[in-house]
């Protein structure tokens, strides 16, 4: 490998790294910033929502009306797009209503639109004419927002009913089971083996007083017996013992002859 190749390599390799760093710094630079763009999307939305409310609250006429119309069309949308993210997490299905909504949320951005560029008209008596439209369209989208974000949640409990259900079922068929010690096959072949050597020994227990009287009475008529016999055969001779006969023990030293010197 010559020298012009290695520093060919050399200098693909730094390209390489410097591409794959800008990639990555490209990359947080993103996450940042739309971190950034989110939180100051929610704080302005917090803004304007308290904003809106002390209008609704504060003001009075037209006004008034539309910061209402405002603030209740905002709060139904996000209450609505928080319940169908968090159910589309753990239900699939969900995933088309987040289409709906996001559909409807379309024109709910063009109503919201529609509302606060009336916050600036100056004339007022035009903009009491639009009101009955404006709140009738209000309605209609935060009707439509609420219905999807109830059945997400009624669906949601749904499950979880079910769930629950059958949960309490497997706990009863297992508490069943648990407490099947009295009728269970094991339990029938155990507790009566344990009766009946307890009744045996019982039994016998009973009947041990009577077996020993019986075999006393019978030695007691035995004894007679013998005694009656020896008297009527007299009395016995008295022979001496043979000394062939005489029991030896390993100990004893054998007899020596006579003639033996």
């Amino acid at each position: 490998m010559d020298v012009v190749t290695l520093i060919l390599i050399l200098a693909l390799l730094c390209v390489a790294f410097v591409a794959t760093g800008v990639y990555v710094s490209v990359k947080a630079v993103g996450a940042a910033k739309r971190g950034v763009d989110r939180k100051i999307t929610q704080a302005r939305r917090t803004v304007e929502d308290t904003t809106l409310r002390a209008k609704s609250f504060g003001q009075m006429g037209v006004a008034g009306e539309l910061a209402q119309l405002r603030l209740s069309l905002r709060t139904s949308m996000k209450a609505t797009q928080e319940a169908l993210h968090a159910g589309a997490a753990e239900d699939a299905s969900l995933s088309e209503s987040i289409g709906l909504f996001e559909r409807l949320s379309a024109h709910g951005h063009e109503l919201d639109d529609d509302l606060k560029r009336l916050e600036r008209e100056p004339d007022k008596a035009r903009v009491a004419e639009l009101l009955p439209e404006l709140r009738e369209r209000t309605e209609r989208v935060t009707h439509a927002a609420d219905s999807l974000r109830w059945a997400a949640r009624d669906r949601a409990q749904r499950f979880a009913d079910d769930d629950l259900a059958s949960l309490s079922a497997q706990i009863e068929v297992e508490s069943g089971a648990l407490r099947h010690w009295a009728t269970g096959p094991g339990a029938d072949a155990d507790w009566p083996e344990a009766g009946a050597g307890a009744g045996a020994g019982a039994a016998g227990a009973a009947g041990a007083p009577g077996a020993a009287a019986g075999r006393a009475n019978a030695s007691n008529t035995s004894d007679a017996a013998d005694t009656a016999r020896r008297a009527a055969a007299g009395p016995e001779a008295i022979t001496a013992r043979d000394p062939r006969q005489q029991a030896t023990y390993p100990w004893q030293k054998a007899a020596r002859p006579e003639g033996t010197v």
